[in-house]
């Protein structure tokens, strides 16, 4: 049974039953699900499908050029699914005008749905891709009412730049795109228990901290052990697949990995993020167009968000890391050469994990900003969504995790606690409140009131001091 993705399959069924012929981009983060989705959909309905090569493989193995190595896996595909042998094309012209050929052989009127799985692999280096890939959707694909071609990446910037913004040949001619996002706490949930995976909602925020919402990581869970077993397994002990995911989840995406990753390392040092002017400053790369074209492609991949800090311009644009897999790479592994087999298990209630957890816990609200809204009642109100730093005139240094600016003249001002009990408020924290409650007015519009909202795992206890805040939010409104 698959977990979530409702919305999508239903879409892609009804293109697939539609009448004319459809060229729809699925896109999302690495690991995320899109062959799978097209898999379950589709079962066994394809005419012909076929998996770029990773660059990665291409990389550590030797022989042919990338394109060469493209177009005669290419022509194997083409060979499985039928095609009576010939010879390897030399171009990507050449490949393109075999497969309508084969196409061609084949059509009993039905329905054909061609996949193309990790199509921008299978653009290497002056290859000439695009342009083949244009001409055989312009001069024959798009005339054949019956055909569907589906076309899959990792690579979100590439399929966004040369398919769905192409200004080009190709421009407007993506009938239909998917961005397949990560699971929400909701789904991670229905995923465990498809699988009779038993954690409690406390410890699947958890596990969501530290690899999101990403299906594929998800699998790796194993029944009958604790969060902590899970994650040891998966991270520290000797054979611990996901602590060398990480190179992989660069190369494999990204033209030009070792500067991504630089700049997600910059980032994981601070949790509200930098400006662009000091990611330039503390990477060393120069504020030109390539910075501007790593930040881009990190955006597109669902790796880091760019926001406006909370009364400031967009002069002041922040790039925020938030795919929490990285931020948990970072902040416990990357650099750590030996780390005991059951580090998590030892150290779990260790000060820098509480640390680590109470920041964390704030990215899964940035995530869920629509759970939030809907227990806040507002699911139809405009609202923009971003975090507040402030250490200027002399004034002492201040943070609010969340701020919520809504059309209906109310802002909520979140306080985020993840707590293993209710939170219980004290007079040094009242202190704290009525301070940035102060500073925050002096930023907001005369009509517009301030409701304290308190996000937290299990709730407010009730004190003299509880009153203090309008709303709270707990964590089972999170798995709405």
């Amino acid at each position: 049974m698959m977990v979530g993705r409702s919305k999508e399959i239903r879409r892609l069924k009804e293109l697939y039953n539609s009448d004319r012929a459809e060229l729809v981009a699925i896109h999302g983060r690495r690991r995320v699900g899109k062959t799978y989705l097209i898999q379950e959909t589709f079962g066994n309905k394809f005419t012909f499908r076929h998996a770029g090569l990773s660059p990665v493989e291409m990389e550590n193995s030797r022989g042919e050029s990338p394109l060469r190595k493209q177009l005669h896996h290419f022509y194997n595909s083409l060979l499985r699914h039928g095609m009576k042998k010939s010879r390897c094309p030399d171009n990507w012209l050449d490949a393109f005008l075999m497969l309508e050929i084969f196409l061609e052989s084949k059509d009993d009127g039905s329905r054909q749905l061609v996949f193309f799985d990790e199509l921008p692999w299978m653009d290497t280096q002056r290859s000439g891709f695009i342009t083949a890939f244009e001409g055989f959707w312009n001069t024959w694909a798009c005339g054949r009412n019956n055909l569907m071609v589906i076309v899959c990446g990792s690579a979100t910037s590439w399929i966004t730049n040369k398919l769905i913004n192409n200004h080009g040949g190709l421009y407007n001619r993506v009938s239909y795109q998917i961005k397949l996002s990560p699971f929400s706490l909701k789904e991670c949930e229905e995923l465990f228990n498809e699988r009779k995976i038993k954690l409690s909602r406390y410890d699947i925020s958890q596990a969501y901290m530290i690899v999101g919402g990403i299906p594929y990581y998800l699998n790796y869970f194993e029944k009958g052990l604790s969060l902590a077993q899970n994650i040891d397994q998966l991270f520290f002990s000797s054979t611990a697949f996901l602590k060398y995911e990480y190179d992989r989840l660069f190369s494999s995406v990204f033209t030009n990995p070792e500067m991504l990753k630089s700049i997600v390392k910059c980032l994981a040092a601070k949790s509200t993020g930098y400006s662009r002017d000091e990611i330039s400053r503390l990477t060393g790369y120069s504020k030109g167009g390539t910075l501007s074209e790593a930040l881009n492609a990190l955006i597109a991949s669902d790796f880091i968000i760019r926001y406006t800090p909370f009364g400031t311009g967009k002069r002041n644009d922040h790039y925020k890391l938030i795919d929490p897999y990285c931020i948990f790479y970072n902040r416990f592994i990357n650099g750590r050469d030996s780390l005991a087999t059951s580090f998590w298990q030892q150290n779990e209630f260790a000060q820098p994990i509480v640390s680590w957890r109470g920041l964390a816990f704030e990215n899964v609200c940035f995530s869920h900003i629509d759970q939030i809204k809907a227990a806040l009642g507002i699911s139809g109100v405009s609202t923009r969504q971003s975090a507040w730093f402030k250490n200027a005139d002399g004034e002492s240094g201040t943070q609010i995790d969340l701020i919520i600016e809504r059309k209906d003249h109310i802002t909520n001002m979140c306080e985020i606690k993840f707590y293993n009990k209710e939170f219980a408020s004290d007079k040094a924290y009242h202190m704290v409140l009525v301070n940035r409650q102060e500073l925050l007015e002096r930023s907001l519009k005369r009509d517009v009131m301030i409701h304290s909202t308190l996000i937290t795992t299990y709730g407010l206890k009730y004190n003299e001091y509880s009153g203090d805040f309008d709303n709270v939010i707990t964590l089972d409104d999170l798995f709405c």
